[in-house]
């Protein structure tokens, strides 16, 4: 059996101390595969930047970017917490180019305790990396950790009117739960017109009846090289680099990767940009 030591291991304190990682949580009102091929070329597309990415995998459902690996049999940061298996041994590098873990693995709600220890190991695992990814759920109750409240958290739709209600819904609870703040908005499956359009919509109704600021964070359109990439395996960045979905995904990545791209913790306004 490992043993994880939080409180002695020297190394864990120096590394605590240095820079903050981004963390973004994406939620989505799109079907579970949808959001799956949207966090992988993502992760790809960041990694191909020159950017240390980590996907966790954060639902309760078995559906997570995790399944959609190959990993979902594997063990978790959760494991980790009870000391039952080292960090090292439930992160993954998969050959789309960034590193995969497991929150729970679909494990039943923690106590205090526990919790407070998954919180720990969270937050040791992602000072390794520059840009952590969580695929998220909210059930409208508190996330898994307390960190995917308080950091960046990104919604995706698409412009079907089901998809547009059920994320309208989402910020609203996300609203009552965690309080006023920003969101970000980024639309698939859609053409730049259509997203601008979405967008736009969500942006005037959460302004008007919610007091939110939501950030348009790009879209991304209907593309059968996803589907193709997708069967063989790779990034669509990768397999098909001049597809449309390519250049969004590399568009997408250089919004994550500019310093001058407003944080949504400012509460900044954001011009739509595809």
């Amino acid at each position: 059996m490992a043993n994880f030591d939080f409180d002695q291991a020297e190394g864990l304190r120096r590394m605590l101390a240095g820079p903050a990682p981004r963390i973004v949580t994406f939620l989505s009102a799109t079907p579970q595969d949808d959001k799956g091929a949207m966090l992988v070329n993502l992760g790809a597309s960041l990694a191909r930047a020159g950017d240390d990415v980590l996907l966790v995998d954060a639902c309760a459902s078995a559906h997570g970017v995790a399944s959609r690996l190959g990993l979902d049999g594997g063990d978790s940061l959760l494991d980790v917490a009870r000391q039952e298996r080292a960090l090292n041994q439930v992160v993954h590098q998969v050959p789309q180019g960034f590193a995969v873990a497991s929150m729970t693995r679909g494990a039943p709600r923690c106590g205090p305790d526990e919790a407070r220890r998954l919180a720990k190991t969270f937050d040791v695992l992602v000072k390794r990396s520059g840009v952590v990814i969580v695929d998220g759920e909210f059930d409208g109750e508190a996330f898994p950790v307390p960190v995917m409240a308080s950091s960046e958290i990104v919604v995706q739709v698409s412009a079907s009117a089901t998809s547009i209600k059920a994320a309208y819904s989402m910020i609203k609870r996300l609203n009552l739960e965690l309080g006023r703040r920003p969101f970000g908005i980024l639309v698939t499956g859609a053409s730049e017109s259509e997203a601008k359009v979405v967008y736009d919509n969500m942006a005037q109704a959460a302004s008007r009846y919610l007091a939110v600021n939501l950030v348009s964070m790009g879209s991304v359109p209907a593309d059968e090289y996803l589907h193709r990439a997708a069967r063989l395996g790779r990034a669509v960045v990768d397999a098909f680099p001049l597809a449309g979905a390519s250049v969004a995904f590399r568009q997408l990545a250089g919004r994550f990767a500019l310093a001058g791209t407003p944080s949504l913790h400012t509460g900044s306004s954001n011009h739509f940009s595809a």
